[in-house]
């Protein structure tokens, strides 16, 4: 990894390799801390860098640290400011991908609620080749952790755990990605990804109360497949065997995009390439978030 010349720590941009805590601070010991990544998008055309869904971003990422009761956080204004020095900083002038993180630093125990440190690095981050050619997937022997267990539903880092485990696994035994069933056997999402299928030209993704994260993409997909294409979608529980029934099947996150699944446990899905309403939700999906299609402007954060 090539790193940029600049990160933000606790109020400055810092040299990359002056970023960086304590041993002893809570977020190292035990893993306290929460998190967003957040997409920007390069439009040649313009010579402008885009945040996507900014706001969106900020609100989950409060809402995160209410649920693992930090100390007050830092306003949204001065962390859009922070983001977008940042990228002035680093003067990018490519896609990038943006992690934003609230832990707990200082010298604390488990129970410590702050101070809480804030870190903000980015890096450049084009499309992956799995966005075009598709992916493998395998449903994990791993169960996505329920609710009350951990908060499923927000980005907490050791949350990440979960899907690491299964994410190993399925790399393992030759799959790209993972996708995780909940306590009930039904199916939550794949490691920092949603999981959307179609079955008779319906869009069908698990509903909020599976064990899955509250995405920012997957609701971003919903509203897109609706406008666009005329699809409402479906929430409600999928069974495992429902995703080699579907004639298409995706996922999406921030990082991910949106990325077709072609195969499942070695067996393929629909027709084995990439199905016409995911190839859609791509094209329609880039062009908003990078500005070539000038609809929904509020989503789009200029950083220049």
């Amino acid at each position: 990894m090539l790193a940029p010349g600049f990160a933000y720590l606790n109020g400055r941009i810092v040299p990359w390799d002056d970023a960086r805590v304590h041993v002893f601070s809570p977020v190292a010991k035990y893993g306290i801390g929460v998190f967003e990544g957040i997409r920007g998008y390069w439009n040649e055309n313009v010579q402008q860098l885009y945040l996507f869904r900014v706001a969106e971003h900020l609100e989950r990422y409060a809402f995160s640290q209410k649920a693992m009761r930090f100390d007050l956080p830092i306003s949204s204004d001065k962390l859009i400011e922070a983001l977008v020095h940042l990228c002035r900083a680093n003067a990018f002038r490519t896609t990038v991908h943006i992690r934003m993180m609230a832990f707990i630093d200082g010298l604390g125990e488990l129970g410590a609620k702050g101070p809480v440190g804030t870190a903000i690095t980015a890096l450049p981050r084009e499309a992956n080749r799995q966005s075009v050619e598709g992916a493998s997937a395998q449903i994990s022997s791993w169960m996505r952790m329920p609710d009350n267990v951990m908060p499923a539903r927000i980005k907490c880092n050791a949350n990440y755990h979960n899907a690491r485990l299964a994410m190993m696994q399925a790399q393992l035994d030759g799959y790209d990605i993972a996708f995780l069933l909940n306590s009930r056997g039904k199916l939550a999402e794949a490691p920092a990804m949603c999981v959307f299928m179609v079955r008779d030209g319906q869009l069908i993704t698990p509903s909020g109360t599976n064990d899955i994260l509250e995405s920012i993409t997957r609701q971003t997909v919903i509203q897109l497949a609706r406008e666009y294409l005329g699809v409402d979608t479906v929430e409600r529980d999928v069974d495992r065997t429902e995703l080699i029934l579907a004639q298409e099947v995706f996922y999406c996150g921030t990082g991910a995009e949106i990325t077709p699944v072609t195969s499942i446990d070695r067996m393929v899905v629909g027709s084995g390439q990439p199905g016409p309403i995911t190839r859609q939700l791509i094209e329609i999906y880039r062009a908003i978030a990078t500005g070539t299609n000038t609809a929904h402007e509020s989503w789009r954060t200029p950083v220049f």
